[in-house]
């Protein structure tokens, strides 16, 4: 299906997750709702939010997974009916292992769809292989099937493409060097690379803000070499030429709901636009 043709059924639907995820701080759960204030004024709609905002933990993997698995279950739930009811998910989450929740859904309903994940880190490593056992690293893996999170899996390797992964650990790498997984590096040649990553398929969009150059926005994470906010812009472009199936921006952190995410929302207004266009 490409941008031409698409459900003329669908319609955006937000999500803020607000809970905790496997997070060091409590930054991003305020982040979140900033990213949702913001997405709220760019549509005129409220979102619904899942979850409520908890004190981090900054525990290993399975107790952070323990704790916010009933929300993260919650949000699967979210997913699969607004997926059913032919909605385009728009989502404001606080950390990417969120995602463990959200693409399984994805894979299930639109099985068509490439899940692009931009983020400075792969999100690839498995408990077994992960150096750190941050939940946040093995969020992309487990919608991949590659470990079994509790929430679901489906995603082929084919339908994934990292963009901006530059800090990519040792496993990682020896499962991007298979080349099952796309991987389209920070460069002049990126929005050229995405386009043929992309193929006209359709996407739905996973953004941590840490794939931006250091500095941009406030991240958990701070990796030299990142995208500029032109550079997110220009990537939208691209992907908004293909179906959007829907986006969802993480890792935002603020001390205060009044740091406006509108550096970000106004980067990806080609793939917002796309959407309210359905």
């Amino acid at each position: 299906m490409t941008a031409t043709h698409r459900a003329a059924s669908a319609v955006p639907a937000l999500t803020h997750f607000a809970g905790r995820a496997g997070d060091h701080n409590d930054r991003a759960m305020t982040g979140s709702q900033v990213v949702a204030a913001g997405l709220a004024a760019r549509f005129g709609a409220e979102p619904a939010v899942i979850g409520e905002p908890r004190p981090a933990l900054s525990v290993g993997w399975a107790e952070e997974l323990a704790a916010a698995l009933p929300e993260m279950q919650a949000m699967s739930r979210r997913y699969e009916q607004l997926l059913a009811d032919g909605g385009v998910p728009v989502t404001a989450l606080s950390r990417c292992s969120v995602a463990l929740a959200t693409l399984p859904r994805i894979a299930a309903h639109r099985p068509d769809a490439v899940v692009v994940w931009f983020d400075a880190h792969a999100d690839l490593n498995t408990p077994q292989t992960s150096p750190s056992g941050y939940l946040g690293g093995l969020a992309l893996s487990g919608p991949l099937g590659l470990w079994d999170s509790g929430l679901g899996s489906g995603l082929r390797p084919e339908n994934a493409v990292l963009v901006g992964a530059r800090d990519i650990d040792p496993p990682e790498q020896r499962l991007l060097d298979r080349g099952e997984i796309g991987l389209v590096r920070v460069g002049d040649g990126l929005p050229a690379e995405l386009r043929r990553a992309i193929a006209g398929r359709p996407v739905y969009v996973h953004l941590d803000c840490d794939v931006l150059e250091p500095g941009i926005v406030p991240t958990d994470y701070l990796v030299p070499g990142g995208l500029s906010l032109a550079e997110l812009h220009r990537a939208a472009e691209v992907l908004a030429e293909s179906e959007v199936v829907g986006v969802e921006i993480g890792e935002f952190e603020s001390d205060s709901e009044a740091s406006p995410a509108t550096p970000i929302i106004d980067a990806l207004e080609p793939i917002l636009r796309a959407v309210q266009r359905l």
